[in-house]
């Protein structure tokens, strides 16, 4: 099969579904593997690395998807996109097909094979541990004065204690927040629904992180105390509740943070929306937001050896059985396929947009 990946298009997006050693792996599986030019540059694999190990390198976007039968990226189809897919092409990507409603429509409309990359993994995401790291960290950052933040050190220093920090959401992220910020120094309270995770974390952190269940009143006992907000809980997009809300917003210090890891319009915090990590803030109610959509995007090399090592063997399948065998015989690889030939079957998309869908197994024979 003939692979074909290209340079990410969304601003400040940097990473690679495929790095010089997943590609060495297809080669040697016999399959062609295409990559636009410096695609990987910027995460720090040159195109004489990729020649290296075996891929051909083409000028455009336009030519990888003229060429490729199967398309692998990172980040979701852009409009520029809409009118170089061709009907049976295969599409391997972070679709977001439940949030938008045009990309699911073009995906019909061409009669592709597309799935919905973060679907597919056992384990979760390693973009998702990336996502809660840096959010930590970017939080962090933007609490000092010179960011517009209310001026304090997360770790604190002698005489002058660290910030309070509440990380909702006990999953990969949230974890992946809570030990970079209870690393450095910061009171951490860990939310969740799950008290099996709650119980785990107390003897996974040190003594500077407590645990608390999540609802919206636990939080907004907090919220006057707390510095720093890190919603890590991807909330289920047909609720139309919040758990933190633009009248609970007045009940924090101005000049304090919220980071919205999930990135969810709609969804958990009531008054977040995307921003780009070239204009990463905005203010609601005298809280500076994070709300960056991408925020692996920034760390582009560590990002892509994780994340492309784990989607290889959903890449290999599809292109060695083809896309229908490879999802027959992988649950978590059948989950996540969106469209197939004009149908619809994907099934937070259905229950959101209201669409019709029929199921995996039914358009697959099984």
């Amino acid at each position: 099969m003939i692979i074909g990946t290209f340079k990410e298009r969304k601003p400040g997006e940097s990473r690679v579904v495929l790095t010089p050693v997943e590609v060495a792996e297809l080669i040697e599986d016999g399959h062609t593997v295409l990559i636009e030019k410096n695609a990987g540059l910027q995460a720090g694999f040159s195109d004489e690395a990729y020649v290296q190990a075996g891929a051909a390198i083409r000028g455009s976007m336009e030519e990888i998807y003229d060429e490729a039968d199967l398309i692998v990226k990172v980040k979701e189809i852009l409009p520029e996109e809409y009118e170089l897919l061709r009907e049976n092409q295969v599409i391997f990507a972070c679709l977001h097909p439940a949030a938008n409603r045009e990309e699911v429509d073009v995906l019909l409309e061409k009669k592709v094979i597309s799935f919905t990359a973060e679907d597919t993994h056992r384990y979760g995401s390693p973009n998702g541990e990336v996502a809660g790291k840096l959010g930590a960290l970017m939080g962090s950052y933007h609490l000092l004065s010179i960011n517009g933040g209310i001026g304090k050190l997360v770790g604190g220093i002698g005489g002058a204690p660290g910030i309070r920090a509440l990380v909702i959401g006990a999953g990969i992220v949230g974890k992946s927040a809570v030990d970079v910020l209870s690393s450095l120094g910061a009171q951490v309270t860990l939310m969740d629904i799950n008290i099996g995770a709650l119980r785990e974390a107390q003897y996974l952190f040190p003594k500077n992180v407590s645990t608390a269940f999540s609802n919206s009143k636990n939080i907004a006992k907090m919220l006057p105390e707390t510095d720093m907000v890190l919603n890590c809980v991807k909330w289920p997009k047909h609720r139309k509740d919040h758990l933190i809300t633009r009248e609970m917003l007045k009940l924090m210090q101005k000049g304090s943070v919220i980071v919205d890891i999930s990135a969810d319009v709609g969804g958990a915090i009531e008054t977040y929306r995307p921003t780009t990590h070239y204009n990463p803030t905005y203010v609601e109610e005298g809280v500076i937001h994070f709300g960056v959509d991408n925020i692996p995007g920034a760390a582009p090399h560590t990002a892509s050896v994780a994340y492309a090592a784990s989607v290889l063997q959903h890449i290999r399948n599809i292109a060695s059985l083809g896309a229908e065998e490879a999802a027959r015989r992988d649950p978590y690889l059948r989950r996540s396929l969106t469209t197939y030939k004009g149908i619809l079957t994907h099934e937070e998309t259905s229950e959101i947009q209201n669409r019709e869908r029929a199921l995996p197994e039914n358009v697959l024979g099984l």
